[in-house]
């Protein structure tokens, strides 16, 4: 039987039992064990993010007023905490309460922001892949037990998020490639241009008129000294 956090089974074992345990006992209509349940799942989340920066606390309640001392005050941080506190307040109540009074909505909100937690949890302090974030809390699965089948719509939907990201894909890859042809082609022109100056060479012509030259400089000179 399927349940909404089957994610948490490969994060952490032990928390996915104590919370698939919740989901059973709403599904029963036992919604007052839900809720302690659900308290519970939160007490150990708690526990285990606080890791060593527990000391002396014992308590849900000292647990979480550490936590909220050691947080940076991130809007995630924020939440995460707020689920914690609605976990324990509520789950204190079902405990306590002298009356039995069958709150399924209390005890479905219970699971709801268990669902929040085991999420943060699994990302931000265990690292587990980030696509868990995408995932909505199923009430038909938690009911039944079973995923519903897609509708059409949202088969739709779902193809055309796959052609819109295809596309988008194909466009980067022939960004890139028209890029690398034009620096091919502005490569190529560049080994055009560069073009070797011819040596000019000197004829036969003015080899023979600058030794007739010569030779006439020398003949002058050996008549002048002979005289």
């Amino acid at each position: 039987m399927g349940t909404n956090f089957d994610f948490l089974k490969k994060v952490d074992k032990n928390l996915f039992e104590i919370i698939s345990e919740a989901e059973k006992l709403y599904r029963d209509e036992y919604f007052e064990q839900c809720m302690g349940q659900t308290r519970r799942f939160g007490e150990h989340v708690c526990k285990k993010v606080l890791g060593a920066n527990r000391t002396t606390e014992n308590t849900f309640d000292d647990m979480l007023a550490t936590l909220k001392d050691c947080s940076a005050g991130g809007e995630a941080e924020k939440e995460f905490i707020d689920d914690l506190y609605f976990l324990k307040k509520n789950g204190n109540n079902a405990v306590h309460s002298s009356s039995v009074k069958k709150d399924g909505t209390v005890a479905l909100e219970c699971l709801q922001r268990a669902f929040e937690v085991a999420i943060n949890y699994s990302v931000y302090a265990k690292g587990a892949n980030s696509n868990i974030l995408k995932l909505r809390f199923d009430t038909e699965l938690l009911i039944t037990g079973e995923k519903k089948k897609k509708t059409l719509s949202e088969k739709y939907l779902e193809a055309k998020e796959k052609i819109q990201y295809a596309d988008s894909k194909n466009e980067k890859i022939t960004k890139t490639k028209s890029k690398t042809n034009v620096k091919k082609k502005n490569k190529k022109q560049s080994s055009v241009m560069v073009c070797k100056v011819p040596k000019k060479k000197i004829s036969l012509y003015w080899i023979f008129v600058g030794i007739s030259f010569v030779i006439s400089s020398i003949t002058m000179l050996i008549f002048l000294i002979s005289i």
